[in-house]
């Protein structure tokens, strides 16, 4: 019995690892301002999470990728802040399709 519970319990793990995805989205900054801050957050989650820039800046015209993990989906919500304190955000942006460009219409 211990067996058959314990080729299930790594069955299970096996599975949930396999079905985690894995992948990255290209922000595009066409805003017409820098971006100092930017947010990349699995769209179940609550909190927006760690800078994803740290101490660079996505210039205006600029590209930069996101790498993400191990996430449950590819869905996720995106935040920027430029310059001026303005906001720019994207709600349920499915990264494994679309790529982002930022521009005024995003802003909030």
């Amino acid at each position: 019995m211990t067996r058959i519970f314990a080729l299930f319990v790594a069955l299970m793990i096996a599975s949930t690892s396999a079905s985690a995805f894995d992948g990255y989205v290209d922000v595009t900054n066409s805003t017409g301002y820098d971006i100092y801050y930017l947010y990349v957050s699995h769209a179940k989650r609550k909190s927006w999470g760690e800078d994803k820039l740290g101490e660079d800046v996505l210039l205006n015209g600029d590209t930069v990728r996101i790498d993400v993990r191990n996430e449950k989906t590819s869905v996720f919500d995106i935040r920027a802040e430029d310059e001026d304190g303005d906001t720019y955000t994207i709600w349920d942006l499915d990264i494994e399709h679309y790529d982002l460009e930022l521009t005024l219409d995003h802003l909030d």
